[in-house]
């Protein structure tokens, strides 16, 4: 296999070193993760499609990469753990694929460590994606104030004791707890990302219910990955832990829903 891989459990993680590189990515697909791979100059990239969801949101970034001159493909979210490049390189099966892989022999099915080898042909991107940038803005939801973030990267100590929501999957990222989110917010919302193999697409709640923090995920089906503003929009709670239970919240009822009743 190629000496010129590069095993990101987030595409944010990429640095000075993913030019030139083939990605392989734990983060979904969506336009922003498309945006930071296009502007590391990555050779190309493979993304979990995250259940795919809501209007292709969760491969949106995939499919737009092929305009830049980029081969990427999306991961079935049930073949490996969003979050994990390296379980996506050893188990991961393609399910989505632009028009720039296409042409090297990468198809729906083909298995991510045979897609890499394939990706070794890949040309270099004569283009790039312009800037995603990620929408912070706050709400105000019934009594309650709501911070509205399409990363839960862009959560930070002045977001302490809120009410978070992110367009970011609820997996946890490399496994590790401690990145679950990190402030200590009142509430935590994320999507569920297809909840993928093993449940992982749902694996901040218990970390965050150790943590006595609140936290839902909304179904992808229900809201376009990557925006905290379709999440409130439209958003139906799909898997919430213990401390978002004793705040009230039930599954399959609207996340906005919820959140009005809170005071």
């Amino acid at each position: 296999m190629t000496d010129k891989i590069q095993l990101l459990d987030s595409i944010t993680d990429a640095t000075t070193t993913t030019a030139g590189q083939i990605v392989v990515s734990g983060s979904h697909g969506g336009m922003y993760p498309a945006a930071v791979a296009s502007d590391a100059g990555a050779r190309a990239v493979l993304f979990n499609d995250a259940g795919i969801g809501l209007e292709q949101a969760g491969v949106a970034g995939v499919l737009a990469l092929a305009d830049t001159g980029m081969a990427a493909a999306g991961v079935d979210c049930q073949s490996c753990e969003i979050g994990s490049a390296a379980d996506t390189l050893a188990n991961g099966v393609i399910s989505v694929v632009n028009t720039v892989a296409e042409t090297l022999g990468i198809a729906v099915g083909t298995p991510v460590d045979t897609a890499v080898s394939l990706l070794e042909n890949a040309p270099m991107p004569q283009g790039k994606l312009p800037p995603y940038p990620e929408a912070h803005q706050s709400v105000h939801i019934g009594a309650v104030s709501v911070e509205l973030l399409d990363s839960a990267s862009l959560v930070g100590p002045q977001d302490s004791g809120k009410i978070v929501i992110t367009g970011s999957h609820g997996g946890l990222i490399g496994g590790n707890p401690a990145r679950a989110i990190k402030a200590p917010v009142r509430i935590a919302v994320f999507n569920d990302a297809g909840f993928g193999k093993g449940n992982i697409g749902i694996s901040r709640l218990p970390a965050l219910e150790v943590r006595n923090i609140a936290a839902v995920t909304v179904s992808c089906l229900t809201a376009r990955i990557g925006n905290a503003k379709s999440a409130l929009e439209t958003g139906v709670i799909s898997a919430l832990n213990d401390a978002a239970q004793a705040h009230g919240a039930e599954i399959d009822t609207p996340l906005a829903a919820w959140l009005t009743t809170l005071g």
